[in-house]
């Protein structure tokens, strides 16, 4: 993890357009977990990466054409095999969890990291994807002292009512295993 360009070894790197500067005074405080697949429930293509890229094809499958248009991205994406990609440099914002809230703090796109795991609400997630994260999650931390696992959120908490991601099938209590931390269970999404 190099703080100084914002970026994570071993990620392979994709860069978005899809980012800004984080408004003055921002400090990294807290990790917003997602799941994606697209189209819905399916996994392994490049349809994610196409999407956060600005590439995605509206007129390849008829999902895509609810979200014509969206111009989304976050910092990384674990792919089911553990795969690590890295869009924005984490000293930048990332389009991910738009309208949001955390603890009374609104826009969270301007204080948080946003980790995508390919996945979806109701399939479980794989062993190599917890392993990631865990890993990535201890880096974080290391860089960025404020971000503690008290400090993470799933996509649901910070847009209650209108997300539902990681959802169910994300096993909070196996993460903060990972973690070595004795966190309380996390049910707010489940």
């Amino acid at each position: 993890m190099d703080p100084q360009s914002g970026l994570i070894a071993p990620a392979r790197v994709c860069l978005s357009p899809n980012r800004d500067e984080r408004p003055a005074g921002a400090n990294l405080e807290m990790i917003v977990l997602h799941g994606i697949s697209l189209p819905p429930g399916a996994f392994g293509g490049g349809e994610i990466e196409a999407l956060f890229l600005n590439g995605l094809d509206w007129d390849a499958h008829p999902y895509f054409g609810e979200i014509r248009g969206l111009q989304v991205s976050s910092h990384l994406l674990i792919r089911r095999d553990g795969e690590l990609v890295q869009f924005v440099p984490f000293n930048e914002r990332a389009w991910h969890a738009g309208e949001s809230r955390f603890r009374g703090h609104a826009r969270c796109n301007d204080f948080s990291i946003g980790i995508e795991l390919e996945g979806e609400d109701e399939t479980p997630y794989d062993d190599r994807q917890y392993r990631v994260l865990a890993a990535v999650l201890q880096a974080l931390s290391a860089a960025y002292p404020r971000i503690t696992p008290r400090e993470l959120a799933g996509h649901c908490d910070v847009a209650p009512g209108r997300k539902t991601d990681p959802g169910p099938a994300f096993d909070w209590l196996r993460l903060y295993d990972a973690l070595g931390t004795t966190a309380e269970k996390h049910d707010s999404c489940i």
